[in-house]
């Protein structure tokens, strides 16, 4: 989990990782609005070297919504990728959220590699991105609560922090 003092350490590698300070100060932002969120960070020797953050979204239709979390942004620094840090930080927060009794987690990134933690296209189950032009493959749910798969659908949306990057 973060501590307070990893918060330097963690935009340094959110920064490498994506070549920008955009996602960093994504999750700076979540970090100062938003008290459900679930962040973790990958030791190599004590330093941090990975990191990926959880936060609220709402799947909406009709004026009635649902909640659940949305996966973004996991980093790992460049030197260290490809060794399977991201995907133990992917596992460690599905875990956590199931634990906490989330019902689902939704993630816009590469189909190949979340297809591998049971993410799914969430347009198969009516459920789209708040954003246009969005790669449909790219948009997908992992269901905690597989009760709800066939009973939910609508615009899945994240909290403000992201519009205000985009």
């Amino acid at each position: 989990m973060e501590q307070q003092n990893d918060i330097n350490d963690i935009r340094y590698v959110i920064e490498k990782a994506f070549g920008q300070p955009q996602e960093a100060n994504i999750v700076d932002n979540l970090r100062k609005n938003c008290e459900e969120l679930t962040s973790i960070v990958a030791l190599e020797n004590g330093k941090i070297v990975g990191h990926i953050v959880f936060s609220p979204v709402i799947i909406e239709r009709d004026g009635s919504t649902v909640g659940g979390m949305g996966l973004a942004p996991v980093a790992v620094l460049p030197e260290y990728q490809r060794k399977g840090i991201g995907t133990q930080l992917v596992h460690k927060g599905i875990e956590q959220l199931r634990r906490s009794k989330c019902p689902f987690i939704i993630v816009l990134g590469y189909p190949e590699f979340y297809s591998r933690f049971g993410f799914e296209q969430a347009s198969q189950f009516g459920i789209y991105s708040q954003w246009e032009g969005i790669p449909d493959n790219a948009f997908m749910i992992l269901w905690i609560d597989t009760s709800m798969k066939n009973r939910v659908s609508g615009i899945a949306k994240y909290r403000s922090e992201f519009n205000e990057a985009i």
